[in-house]
């Protein structure tokens, strides 16, 4: 035996969904209910467990087996439910994950919906009738006079539909297998792979929650939204003052102005147009109002397992344009950030873990109670006793990259020595002396908000998106901001239309192209871009319009779904740059996985370490970080590392 490709059928009382994977197992009535399995991609068997099937022997020794890899689509599921029902370690280098290999080529990470990319014939594709038979078998149903009062279905109850759940739990092994097969056509990395596994281990880890914190914080933000609400239904005589529509109305009964937006950009002009009575009174309680950050205490109390550490925080290759990780349960990646200083956030946060009615006095007197709640969020998470935190991300790490894959040499220099990108930018822009600039001065805001806009391809409507106009730019002065900045970074612009044409030549011709360190070759119906590190981008379906020297191909849209994506030379230089920083971060990650350094996870370019106290210290885990890369020579990295005893920015 060299493969077992596996899928099952599970049942919980917990919402999977909502409290992931590692919290369903642990919930008291979870089970595997069916069991279906290939082996060596023969025909599947399903073994109906909830009937008291029995998995056999060799099956059994086979998935502990560590010379058979067990395959599965969202291996995560299959391997952590079946660690708790054999109550067995399921090591990540024994499995492969066949979503993964979907996302690396670009395809969706659903199974059907590979299969109708991939159009599959009706036989090797997952069946339509699955999503209502897990409603029915694997989830607790609601108890009624017709159905005896039961609040779960058993076989029994229905056996033709478990006929056909037997049936969709096997056609899935089928299509895995189906799908697998294909995508192994189109070769995988094995540092991926080893990635995956280092993956895998992070998430199995998770990271601790203060759950006294977390709890006192969560009723603390119910009892300031009621508060809120009682206030601003007295102040405004609305029913609902969250609904925008009742706000719209009262604001123009009140002043006779008519608000098309209440965002938050748009409030300090509708301030200054309505004056400063009731309306002010109300946007300020409103403030407090739309915090839905604090809905994260919630989230982290039903994502916490027994031992009160939170697992399965990141999804692997989740933004399948890149490479990077994507957030998953708690969302990670949008946590605010805390601006307090560490006093007043060391005060708050102990106010709140030790709540008394004094305390609670107290924090409201101090603070503004909902701001701080949400500044708080980051600090429920916590290292093991005899631990700290060790908090280490890149800097500028996409200005870095950008400028070390157009050798833009000006900015490379800035790179190599100071590292002031913002104050070296508005220098360049403005033909100033060197050091003229300095983080005081107006220009540094021109120069910081020009870097974070146009690197790739932005112009006036990237400036205003970015805040331009909040940091006191006019509109008038945007354009020439633009062609400014353009004019500083030549070889940027040339990375820009090098790779455009690259792209659009390849996918015409059908030729291999290069555009600086990137390269593009044509493997079937794919547009693959390799990048230094070796890996390759997939771009499905590829089309060039020579009129309108335009790129298209298929993809997963930002609204969901899949269909077809306009593209262009400068915004495959964003993909290109954030996936070059994310095989950066990769590199890091397994670095300190071998130095046994424990990762307890990561959110864009930061790694958040629990490390015994005194046994390493920042500036060691900031070195790793910033260490030469072998397939990225002269690239100028830089990290910043920092020890604290609860989750924060520095």
């Amino acid at each position: 035996m060299k493969t077992l490709a596996i899928d099952i059928e599970t049942y919980s009382s917990v919402d999977l969904l909502k409290s992931g994977v590692y919290v369903y197992t642990e919930a008291s009535d979870f089970e595997i209910l069916l069991f279906s399995y290939s082996v060596d991609g023969v025909e599947p068997r399903v073994i109906s467990l909830a009937e008291g099937e029995k998995i056999p022997d060799e099956i059994l020794e086979a998935i502990t087996n560590p010379n058979v890899l067990k395959t599965a689509y969202n291996a995560n599921f299959e391997r952590v439910c079946l660690a708790k029902y054999l109550d067995a370690k399921m090591r990540p280098e024994q499995w492969q994950c066949t979503a993964v290999l979907a996302s690396w080529l670009g395809l969706p990470r659903a199974l059907a919906d590979v299969g109708k990319v991939l159009g599959l014939a009706g036989d090797k594709v997952k069946m339509k009738e699955g999503k209502a038979l897990i409603q029915y078998f694997s989830k607790p149903c609601k108890a009624t006079k017709a159905n005896g009062g039961r609040t779960r279905n058993m076989p029994s109850d229905a056996p033709e539909k478990w006929e056909l759940y037997k049936e969709y739990n096997r056609q899935d092994v089928v299509a895995e297998i189906s799908i697998r097969n294909i995508l192994l056509k189109y070769g995988f990395l094995e540092s991926e792979q080893k990635l995956w596994e280092i993956d895998q281990i992070i998430n199995d880890r998770g990271v601790l929650l203060d759950e006294e914190m977390a709890q006192n914080a969560a009723r603390l933000d119910v009892r300031i939204k009621n508060n809120l609400i009682n206030e601003a239904q007295s102040l405004t005589g609305l029913e609902n003052p969250k609904s925008i529509a009742q706000i719209k109305g009262w604001i123009y009964k009140e002043t006779g102005e008519v608000v098309e937006s209440l965002n938050k950009k748009e409030i300090p002009g509708l301030l200054e147009k309505v004056g400063y009575g009731k309306v002010k009174d109300f946007l300020e309680l409103r403030k407090g109002l739309g915090k839905t950050s604090t809905a994260k205490y919630d989230a982290m109390l039903r994502c916490k397992c027994h031992d009160n550490r939170i697992r399965g925080l990141t999804q692997f290759n989740g933004a399948n344009r890149t490479g990077r990780w994507a957030g998953r349960l708690v969302q990670m990646q949008n946590l605010p950030q805390n601006k307090m200083d560490d006093i007043d956030l060391d005060n708050a946060r102990y106010l709140v873990k030790n709540a008394t009615a004094d305390n609670l006095e107290l924090l409201e007197a101090i603070y503004e109670p909902a701001d701080t709640l949400s500044q708080l969020i980051r600090t429920a998470f916590i290292p093991c006793d005899s631990h700290y935190f060790i908090v280490s991300d890149f800097s500028a790490i996409e200005a870095r990259v950008l400028a070390w894959l157009a050798g833009e040499k000006w900015r490379l220099d800035v790179f190599n020595s100071h590292g002031k990108i913002y104050e070296a930018s508005a220098e360049k822009m403005f033909n100033l002396p060197e050091g003229s600039v300095t983080k005081g001065s107006p220009l540094r805001q021109k120069g910081k908000v020009a870097e974070l806009a146009l690197g790739y391809g932005g112009s006036v409507g990237a400036l205003k998106a970015m805040g331009a106009l909040e940091m006191g730019l006019t509109e008038e002065e945007l354009p020439g901001l633009v062609e400014t900045w353009r004019a500083s970074n030549s070889k940027v612009i040339k990375f820009w239309k090098d790779v455009g044409k690259a792209a659009g030549l390849c996918i015409s011709t059908g030729l291999p192209q290069k555009a600086g360190p990137v390269s593009f070759r044509k493997q079937g119906p794919l547009l693959r871009l390799k990048l230094p590190s070796g890996r390759e981008l997939s771009y499905v379906r590829p089309k060039y319009d020579r009129q309108s020297n335009s790129i298209s191909y298929e993809g997963i849209l930002q609204s969901g779904g899949w269909g077809r994506i306009e593209s262009y030379g400068a915004k495959l230089v964003e993909n290109i740059v954030q996936a070059v920083a994310r095989d950066c971060l990769a590199v890091s990650l397994e670095r300190l996985h071998e130095k046994n350094i424990d990762v307890v996870f990561h959110v864009h370019d930061e790694v958040v370490c629990e490390v015994r106290k005194d046994s390493i210290t920042e500036k060691d885990v900031a070195n790793i970080m910033a260490a030469p890369i072998s397939w990225a020579k002269g690239l100028p990295l830089a990290a910043d590392a920092y020890i604290c005893e609860y989750y924060r920015k520095d």
